[in-house]
């Protein structure tokens, strides 16, 4: 175990019952959906990715793409 997780479950050591339950039920949830992500990207094939390569160059061809200076503009 690294020591940043060992500081991190030292603290919620300090915590009642019901918020390291909550803390628990978020950290699962993130880990099941990282594993969830890995799985979909292992079982991708390189036709599926270059499908949807072609897919978002079509799209910029097309201007159905905004910069992501505008979605996220500098000091937001």
């Amino acid at each position: 175990m690294t020591e940043l997780l060992e500081q991190v479950i030292a603290q919620l050591k300090t915590l009642p019952a019901d918020e390291q339950d909550a803390i628990a039920a978020r950290l699962l949830a993130e880990l099941e959906d990282e594993q969830h992500w890995k799985a979909q990207f292992k079982a991708t094939t390189d036709s599926q990715w270059d499908r949807l390569s072609e897919l978002v160059r079509q799209e910029i061809v097309d201007g159905d793409v905004a910069p992501l200076s505008d979605l996220f503009p500098p000091g937001s």
